[in-house]
C-alpha cells in the first residue's frame, strides 16, 4: 500500500485484491476466520457499498488492508465488522487527544518510543503472530501523561494494524512490569481505564490471542483486578500474570524475546528498525484523521456511565443499516 488512502471510492472502481501470503497463513485464514477467495471478495464488495449508503459517515477508508482488519477481526460477519467499523470511527473522534495526531515525528511520541517503553518485537512466534513489548518502567511518569500514554500505544498499533499476518493470526502482548511505580498508576483515573477498556473490546480491529504480565507488583494487584472487571470474559480468559521471565519462557520462545532478556535483538535495535517502518508508515497514519463520522457527543453516554456499552446511543440507530 502507498502512501494514498482510499476515502468513499466507489464500490465498484477497486483493483482485484489478490491474497499474497503463505499456504499458513491462508490455511488459519481458512481454519479460523472462515475465509477464502469468494468470501473475502464478496465482504469487501458488501462492506463497501455499506459505507457508501451509511447516513453519518463522512469519509472513510475503504481499500482492502484497512477494511480487511475489521472483518478479520470478526470472521467476516458483516454486520459484527460494520458495527466494530463505526465504534472505531466514533471513539477516534470523542477521544481526539488519544487517538489523532499520531505522529512519530512529534519529539513527544518519538521520545517515548525512544525511551524503549513500547515496540513490536522483530520476528513472528511459531503461529506468525506479532508480539508487542512493553516495559512499564521507561514510561517517564514525570514528563508525559495518559493520554500521551494511551497516544503512543494508538501510535504503534496503527503502524502495524494493515499487516495482514497479523490481521490472520494475531498478537500478543508482553509487559515488563519490573519496574512498575505506583507513579505510573497514578497518572490514570478509574473513568480513564473504564472507557479505554470500552475502547479497546468494542471498537479495536485486532485479534488479540495473548496478554502477559511479568512480575507485576504487589500494589497493583487491586488495580488489575479492576481493569479485568471491566473487561470482556474472552479478554480475561487470555490474559496471563507470570512471576517471573522463567515463567514467561514456558509460553513464549525466549528467542524471540530482547536480548537483554534472553533472546537475540537488542531491545536498541528492535526500537530502530521500527522507528523505520513508522516513519515509512506516517503518511498513512496521519490520513486516519481524514475519516469522519457524523455523531452527537452530548447522545453518547457510556465515557460517563460504568456498564454502558459504546455500541449505545447514535451506533444503535444504525445496526439495521441493510447491506444487500
Amino acid at each position: 500500500m502507498t502512501g494514498t488512502i482510499d476515502l468513499n471510492k466507489a464500490p465498484d472502481s477497486y483493483a482485484a485484491y489478490s491474497f499474497a501470503l503463505s499456504d499458513k497463513f491462508k490455511i488459519v485464514a481458512q481454519d479460523e476466520l472462515r475465509e477464502d477467495d469468494d468470501m473475502r471478495e464478496s465482504a469487501l464488495k458488501q462492506f463497501r457499498e455499506w459505507i457508501a449508503k451509511h447516513p453519518l459517515i463522512r469519509k472513510c477508508r475503504t481499500d482492502a488492508p484497512f477494511l480487511l482488519r475489521f472483518l478479520r477481526t470478526k470472521k467476516f460477519s458483516i454486520p459484527a465488522a460494520t458495527e466494530m467499523l463505526e465504534k472505531y470511527l466514533m471513539i477516534r473522534q470523542v477521544y481526539p487527544n488519544w487517538f489523532f495526531k499520531l505522529d512519530i515525528n512529534d519529539p513527544e511520541l518519538e521520545a517515548i518510543i525512544d525511551s524503549g517503553y513500547l515496540f513490536p518485537l522483530p520476528e513472528r512466534d511459531e503461529q506468525g503472530r506479532r508480539i508487542i513489548f512493553s516495559n512499564s518502567g521507561k514510561f517517564d511518569t514525570s514528563r508525559f501523561t495518559s493520554a500521551q500514554l494511551i497516544k503512543i500505544h494508538s501510535l504503534v498499533l496503527e503502524t502495524l494494524m494493515d499487516e495482514e499476518e497479523s490481521q490472520i493470526s494475531g498478537y500478543v502482548h508482553i509487559m515488563d512490569d519490573s519496574e512498575l511505580t505506583i507513579g505510573f498508576l497514578s497518572v490514570w483515573s478509574f473513568a480513564d481505564i473504564r472507557n479505554l477498556a470500552h475502547c479497546v473490546q468494542n471498537s479495536l480491529p485486532m485479534r488479540q490471542k495473548e496478554n502477559h504480565f511479568v512480575n507485576l507488583p504487589s500494589f497493583a494487584n487491586k488495580l488489575s483486578e479492576f481493569i479485568l472487571s471491566v473487561l470482556s470474559e474472552k479478554l480475561r480468559n487470555r490474559v496471563h500474570v507470570h512471576r517471573g521471565w522463567d515463567e514467561l519462557k514456558t509460553k513464549i520462545n525466549p528467542k524471540l524475546l530482547p536480548k537483554e532478556y534472553g533472546g537475540t535483538v537488542p531491545v536498541a535495535e528492535c526500537i530502530a528498525q521500527f522507528k523505520k517502518q513508522m516513519k515509512q508508515r506516517r503518511d498513512i497514519v496521519l490520513a486516519l484523521d481524514d475519516m469522519e463520522i457524523e455523531i452527537n457527543k452530548n447522545s453518547i453516554p457510556w465515557a460517563d456511565s460504568t456498564d454502558a456499552d459504546i455500541a449505545s446511543g447514535v451506533i444503535g440507530s444504525f445496526r439495521k443499516l441493510e447491506v444487500d
